[in-house]
């Protein structure tokens, strides 16, 4: 079986080697990250959760969503499905698409998906199933788990369209989430992390068993891991 090699830049490697091996506090991890060389793009910062969960059990998915104090710096392309009376409501609040049935067949129809986040109100749902082939691989089916399936579709759209994060275990127990922008100041990174370990510790299943959160990266786009104190 051939070796895959893979190749790091200069800038990786010179960052590499300020990575601290052992785990830090959130304000030191900021501070070693935002050492790490620049690069021509304001990176995303990321947070990725190793978990003791299993992930084959519906009983300790974890999947949710958070509006962070300070957000992603991104806005997201938010669509809404719901009646008539709201879509007036929904466009105000920051949705680039608003409707019902109508919407639900521009997107059997025309392949419509260009958006980031999907939200409804629940008499919608019985319409919005019928896309579940399309939107759910896209990970753009509205849930109500993450939030996206509301009465109150107004507030919805615009917590979402500022960046609020959705976020889910994968099949190896890991949770990816984005915590804010290289440029952000310390001090707004770690409040945005704090938030997220917080909740994330909330989360845990009470059918998990051993240690709960086993490991936790911060990292840019294009930086080493930095590894934080799990704090419990």
């Amino acid at each position: 079986m051939p070796v895959l090699i893979v190749k790091r830049s200069k800038r990786y490697k010179e960052a590499a080697k300020k990575a601290v091996a052992q785990t830090l506090p959130v304000e030191k991890a900021i501070e070693v990250l935002k050492s790490f060389p620049v690069t021509k793009f304001d990176q995303s910062v990321e947070l990725i959760f190793s978990l003791g969960i299993d992930a084959k059990q519906a009983d300790q998915m974890i999947r949710g969503s958070l509006s962070l104090p300070h957000g992603v710096g991104k806005t997201k392309r938010v669509v809404a499905f719901c009646p008539e009376h709201l879509v007036a409501t929904a466009t105000s609040a920051g949705a680039i698409r608003a409707g019902g049935a109508e919407l639900v067949a521009a997107i059997e129809k025309e392949n419509f998906t260009d958006f980031d986040v999907a939200v409804a109100t629940p008499d919608m749902m019985r319409f919005v199933g019928r896309l579940g082939k399309v939107l759910g691989p896209k990970g753009l089916m509205p849930s109500p788990k993450a939030g996206t399936v509301t009465a109150d579709v107004g507030a919805a759209v615009r917590e979402y369209a500022a960046g609020k994060v959705e976020f889910r275990n994968d099949a190896g127990g890991n949770v990816h989430s984005v915590v804010g922008k290289m440029s952000f100041d310390s001090s707004k990174l770690a409040d945005n992390i704090h938030a997220m370990m917080n909740q994330i510790r909330k989360m845990k299943p009470q059918t998990a068993k051993g240690a709960y959160i086993r490991k936790v990266v911060l990292k840019g786009s294009m930086t080493p891991a930095v590894y934080l104190e799990a704090g419990i």
